[in-house]
């Protein structure tokens, strides 16, 4: 299905319009849980996973047979100032490694019985610098987020989204202080592994960039000014995975920092996500403390292309199975419960 707008403001009225929970699943969710062969509450945050799952694919005995991970690869104008300790061309080679099976996200994916879709967008243009202007047009933009919104595979029953981009950590740093205030030093990391010298060029950038753009309004428009081809993209599928009722794994920093810029155009727009992982990256956890989102994982992992995410999905599908395939006490025959 191709996507259903071609302006930033009809993007706009899609997430207004998005469903909603079942609260019909959401019950016999409830309902289910409470009768099943184990202790009220004794798997944690797994007995809440699975209802938040069945609530969203709108069965109270969900099943998980079909995820799927697609990694976004853009390139940043900002790229050209230092902020990464890898110069632009990786990009492109990362985004071969994907294409030939070698990086970790494939052998995650793989672990997880995933469908991975890798998918570059415009790599031989980088976005503009956002020190200079904004990242994108809005036809740049929403073009980005259609990608997205059409690489969805309707039959999935889970979504993670991940990237690669030189230069993609200081852009969601961006993308979070324009967000959520603060200093841009609260917000930039490490990255890719960035010289003390770095973390002050990235510092710099974030400032001058929200010194340029601080007046965006809405989460799309900080989005265009400040994001890149890729985060846009992610935005857009997670967009798309609302539509079709896909419940959706958020991976990292970059991947949270884009979808930030959803929930902050249109409150409720990730109720069908839940966070894979919190990672090293620092400013991660405070994106997530911003977005009410509890992390399934915390392994120290800050690497990107959704890897965190597609850890978590064998955890989900852990939550699921024990959920729908337990026996109730009554049909093992189990008194006195």
């Amino acid at each position: 299905m191709s996507a259903e707008f071609s302006t930033l403001a009809q993007f706009r009225a899609v997430l207004e319009a998005a469903p909603q929970v079942d609260e019909t699943a959401k019950s016999g969710a409830e309902d289910r849980n409470v009768q099943l062969t184990k202790p009220a509450g004794s798997l944690g945050q797994l007995e809440d996973l699975s209802v938040w799952y069945a609530s969203w694919r709108g069965t109270p005995r969900p099943e998980i047979t079909s995820p799927q991970v697609i990694v976004f690869a853009g390139n940043h104008g900002i790229a050209a100032q230092g902020v990464s300790a890898f110069p632009a061309e990786v990009t492109v080679q990362m985004f071969a490694n994907f294409q030939h099976d070698g990086a970790a996200i494939n052998q995650l994916s793989r672990a997880a019985g995933a469908k991975l879709d890798a998918i570059a967008l415009s790599l031989d243009t980088p976005t503009a610098d956002f020190t200079k202007a904004a990242a994108m047009s809005e036809a740049e933009v929403v073009d980005a987020l259609s990608v997205g919104w059409n690489a969805v595979d309707e039959g999935s029953d889970v979504l993670v989204v991940g990237e690669m981009g030189i230069g993609n950590t200081t852009s969601a740093a961006a993308i979070a202080n324009a967000l959520f205030g603060g200093e841009a030093e609260d917000w930039v990391g490490r990255g890719t592994g960035v010289s003390d010298e770095g973390l002050v060029i990235k510092a710099r950038v974030v400032r001058e960039g929200i010194a340029l753009h601080g007046a965006a309004e809405g989460g799309l428009e900080v989005l265009r000014c400040l994001g890149g081809r890729e985060l846009a993209a992610m935005a857009g599928a997670i967009a798309r995975a609302r539509n079709l009722r896909i419940p959706v794994i958020m991976d990292g920093f970059i991947c949270t920092a884009a979808a930030a810029t959803l929930e902050k155009e249109v409150a409720g727009a990730l109720d069908h996500v839940v966070a894979g992982h919190v990672s090293a990256e620092g400013a991660h956890s405070a994106v997530l403390q911003q977005l009410g989102k509890t992390p399934i994982l915390s392994l120290g992992m800050r690497l990107g292309e959704g890897s965190g995410a597609a850890v978590a999905i064998n955890i989900l599908k852990s939550a699921v199975a024990c959920h729908s395939g337990m026996a109730t006490f009554a049909e093992a025959g189990v008194t006195g419960a």
